[in-house]
């Protein structure tokens, strides 16, 4: 009977000498951590009409990155609610339903973080969905540009669909020169933008403006995928694209 106590003791001193479980330790066996940028402004223009964020442009992505086993965050420039394109709800695809269905997307769309607040060091894939939103309020923000230079220097994937390219307007390189110069890219070209007739609507014509600054814009026919990956930068033409353009930011993260 006195060996009870003396097992007892031995099982607890070898339960508390134990390694801590896998998910729980640091380094390498953490989650990459991946964050979704999307865009606070919610008026098209002088039309007044409702616009924001294009849904599977944050689904599709939010979806394969989280099936990736990735952390993502959701951050925005000013922080907060953020809205989205009544026109892109379509609850039929998959993707979107999972992500609309999702109460921890509810309450994180509610509650995005400010992109200052954002550690690019700790960031391993930085990702701008796409809404004609973007137009307005991501071209020339420092907070933009300061977000993608630091995770572009620190190593990680820097990522942008559709309208989302217009968060590298206005971002310099250390040198002061456009830091998409000769870099190359796809967006939501000028033959989209009249498709869905809006070149009188938005600021700028987002293809030409990125040609401005020198890069070099990738384009495909109109509405179909197309991404392009220059190192550590992926970039989608349209919502077909989302996608793809998700997988191909899994790739390069493992592979770092």
């Amino acid at each position: 009977m006195r060996l009870i106590p003396v097992l007892l003791g031995l099982a607890l001193t070898l339960t508390l000498a134990a390694p801590a479980p896998a998910q729980e330790q640091s380094g390498a066996d953490e989650a990459p951590r991946a964050v979704l940028v999307l865009t606070n402004h919610g008026t098209l223009g002088h039309t007044g009409a409702p616009t924001g964020f294009y849904l599977p442009e944050a689904a599709h992505p939010w979806k394969v990155l989280k099936d990736a086993g990735f952390s993502v965050t959701f951050a925005s420039p000013d922080g907060g609610p953020v809205p989205m394109d009544p026109g892109s709800v379509d609850r039929e695809d998959p993707m979107n339903a999972a992500f609309l269905e999702s109460p921890a997307v509810r309450k994180a769309l509610d509650h995005t973080t400010p992109l200052a607040r954002v550690e690019p060091s700790e960031v391993d894939a930085l990702v701008f969905a796409g809404g004609h939103g973007t137009m307005w309020d991501l071209p020339a923000r420092p907070v933009v540009g300061d977000a993608i230079v630091r995770v572009d220097d620190a190593g990680g994937v820097v990522a942008a669909v559709c309208h989302g390219p217009a968060c590298f307007v206005g971002v310099l390189d250390e040198e002061g020169e456009p830091w998409i110069a000769g870099r190359r890219v796809a967006a939501f070209t000028n033959e989209e933008e009249r498709a869905v007739e809006m070149t009188n609507v938005v600021p700028f014509l987002l293809q030409t403006r990125l040609e401005e600054l020198g890069a070099k814009v990738e384009a495909a026919p109109k509405f179909t995928e197309q991404v392009v990956v220059d190192e550590r930068l992926v970039t989608g033409q349209n919502p077909s694209s989302a996608e793809k353009m998700a997988r191909e930011i899994v790739k390069l993260v493992e592979r770092r």
